[in-house]
């Protein structure tokens, strides 16, 4: 069910939500959360869909608030839509579009909408974040704030910032997405022969800062020289390539040569094929959701990992690219 209240108010939206309620379309009891999403007209179906998806495992209200054009000197107006039922998933969407001044606020904007005694979780999927997420209206009322370096312009520059803002609570979905990598690594080296790591080596685009988190977090856990190899976009390939664990023995090697499939090569042992797809903004948002204290891991390496990598020069090199 789809309800549109154009030039509407806050106050006329909650009630819409109350009368929703009382007639049977939607009940709040059972959402675990509040998740606010601040994007533009573009980009909103595409997050509603991966928030409409996750709700299946977080069950929540979402409060998408989409910045028209024409800033704060356009005329104020606030157009709302409210979406329950099958067109909500598991939770129950309310769509706020701001001109103007309308939008100057959102904390004021929102605030009403917000269910009683439930953790609020901000998300910015889009490259218009704030200069410092935990200080911007959204931040701080917020248990979580999500952003994605990925979607910036400059993703090593977005990394670089994140790290010199980085407050308790922030994520990225650019280290959501190193989960498989992680888990693939890890188990990696838990198998004999049990030698030290003595340097790293890790290549990806140089339009994908998990490239360099993933280095980041290498370098943090293990404490060895790491070198990240960047490679341009005239090769066609893009996210992570692969990574290369020197040992005495010889190199521990995994490399993603063909979609969502990686190579894992170790002396002494056969080669293995393992999946590691790319993840969906459904399943990082998911992920993202399932812990709402600080990810402090994500913290230590983001403003510790990240300093002292060795950040190769973009080179045109193979997909595969080690």
């Amino acid at each position: 069910m789809i309800v549109d209240l154009p030039e509407t108010t806050i106050a006329k939206v909650s009630r819409a939500l109350v009368t929703l309620r009382e007639e049977g379309g939607a009940v709040a009891l059972g959402r675990v959360l509040t998740l606010v999403i601040s994007t533009t007209s573009d980009a909103a179906e595409e997050a509603i869909q991966a928030a409409n998806d996750a709700s299946r495992e977080h069950p929540m209200r979402v409060i998408v608030v989409v910045h028209e054009p024409g800033g704060l000197d356009a005329p104020p107006r606030l157009d709302a839509q409210i979406r329950v039922g099958g067109d909500a998933g598991a939770s129950e969407v309310v769509m706020l579009r701001v001109w103007g001044p309308a939008g100057a606020d959102e904390e004021g904007l929102i605030t009403g909408l917000l269910l009683p005694d439930a953790p609020v979780v901000a998300w910015w999927p889009g490259p218009d974040v704030p200069e410092v997420a935990a200080e911007s209206p959204l931040g701080r009322i917020a248990q979580r704030r999500i952003t994605d370096a990925s979607a910036q312009t400059d993703p090593q520059r977005a990394l670089d910032h994140l790290a010199a803002t980085y407050r308790p609570g922030d994520s990225d979905f650019a280290w959501t997405r190193l989960t498989l990598w992680r888990a693939v690594l890890a188990a990696a080296l838990d198998q004999p022969p049990y030698e030290q790591v003595e340097a790293i080596e890790v290549a990806g685009a140089v339009d994908s800062p998990s490239t360099e988190l993933l280095a980041a977090w290498l370098r943090f856990a293990l404490d060895v020289p790491v070198t990240v190899v960047l490679s341009d976009r005239s090769t066609g390939s893009s996210g992570i390539h692969g990574v290369r664990l020197f040992r005495a023995s010889g190199p521990v090697e995994l490399e993603r040569n063909v979609p969502d499939v990686a190579t894992l090569s170790q002396p002494g042992q056969p080669t293995q094929d393992v999946s590691l797809p790319r993840r969906s903004l459904r399943d990082c948002l998911a992920e993202e959701l399932r812990r709402l204290d600080p990810d402090d891991l994500y913290g230590q390496v983001l403003t510790e990992g990240l300093a002292g990598l060795d950040r190769g020069l973009p080179a045109a090199i193979a997909t595969g690219g080690l």
